[in-house]
């Protein structure tokens, strides 16, 4: 089918932009006049032209009576651009296809029912699952006001992150690390405990990609531990944003270690009780659309235990580890009755090398505690 073959690439022109357009969503286009592709786009960041703008200022006179295929209602409403409905009409588009419609409410249906309105035949829902994918962490976002939750971890054959002495370097090889680095650039921010920070020293940063972004660093971090010579303190390689639990306003201003991480260009926020979502909600008010969470065990546990986790990927390698003291990758309080164990719906399975890359999302019930 043609059309699913133009749509296909439109998602493939927004999946080159993944992790870069943040907070708007990632959107490819594609423009086709008389069975030919004249244009294809994508958004490159926001604040610049949507991707259906830039494919019909590519695209020039030959927009008109063309068919546009784009992965994203477009919008309606004026942001830091103008409506790219707008520029649809202006520019003689006579068909358009969209793969799925804009749960943004300043959007949901109103770029459709506009460009219908101005005599333009719409057609909604090809390859909308795939659409929706390339989005899923965007859509949370902007229906829930929430960052989406990505917890991926490494581990052995009988469920080990670590041995008992504490080494995790290196669980996976090359090729499922380099997939990480992927999964890094494309997040918004990294979220690791202070104990990994501890342990290892981690730099949560961005390798081996060309051109690619250094997530935002964020350390939970409830007494305040992290080392003033840590490398996320000291590298200067990303923002680091660590949490701490919450003090009056005397203890904060009388707190040396808060004056000095400061002075470091750390940023401190603070959160109450060991509350996650409240920290989720900070970072959603400073634009942070997706996070990854990389560990460790206990920090993981307590967003399981919180019932804040979207996605799980997990790579899995051909190695035992053994012992009782060894860490699994999901610590917390867990679950009690067997029979209430948290189902990861929707697999995904593929290899990486020697190591197995399992993913899915939690289908959690409203009787699991």
């Amino acid at each position: 089918m043609l059309q699913e073959k133009y749509m296909q690439q439109a998602i493939e022109m927004a999946a080159i932009a993944k992790g870069v357009t943040s907070p708007n969503p990632t959107v490819g286009a594609v423009i086709v006049q008389s069975g030919n592709v004249v244009s294809a786009a994508t958004h490159l960041r926001a604040g610049e032209a949507h991707a259906e703008v830039r494919a019909i200022e590519m695209a020039g006179t030959q927009t008109q009576g063309s068919t546009l295929y784009v992965t994203l209602e477009p919008c309606s409403h004026y942001g830091k651009t103008p409506p790219c409905v707008k520029r649809i009409i202006e520019a003689g588009i006579k068909q358009v296809y969209i793969a799925m419609q804009d749960p943004n409410p300043l959007v949901a249906g109103r770029g459709i029912a506009l460009l219908r309105e101005a005599g333009i035949g719409v057609e909604v829902g090809l390859l909308a699952e795939e659409a929706r994918l390339l989005n899923e962490d965007w859509s949370k976002y902007i229906t829930t006001g929430l960052p989406y939750v990505t917890v991926k971890t490494a581990m052995t054959l009988d469920g080990k992150i670590a041995t008992r002495t504490g080494q995790s370097k290196w669980i996976t090889g090359d090729t499922a690390r380099a997939k990480v680095q992927r999964l890094r650039h494309i997040s918004d921010a990294i979220m690791v405990g202070v104990g990994t920070v501890l342990a290892d020293d981690p730099s949560l940063t961005t390798r081996g990609i060309e051109g690619g972004r250094n997530p935002i660093r964020v350390i939970i971090d409830s007494k305040l531990e992290t080392p003033l010579t840590a490398k996320v303190v000291t590298d200067g390689e990303a923002p680091t944003w660590i949490f701490t639990e919450a003090m009056d306003a005397e203890s904060q201003q009388g707190d040396p270690k808060i004056s000095q991480l400061t002075e470091m260009g750390v940023e401190v926020f603070q959160f109450r009780g060991g509350n996650l979502i409240e920290v989720l909600k900070q970072l959603a008010e400073h634009n942070i659309t997706s996070v990854l969470l990389e560990g460790g065990s206990e920090l993981i546990g307590s967003f399981f235990d919180q019932r804040l986790i979207d996605k799980y990927i997990v790579f899995i390698a051909p190695k035992l580890i053994g012992g009782r003291e060894a860490k699994t990758s999901v610590g917390g309080l867990g679950i009690a009755d067997i029979n209430l164990a948290l189902e990861i719906a929707d697999l995904s399975i593929e290899q990486y090398g020697n190591d197995i890359c399992i993913s899915g999302y939690p289908k959690w019930s409203q009787k699991a505690n």
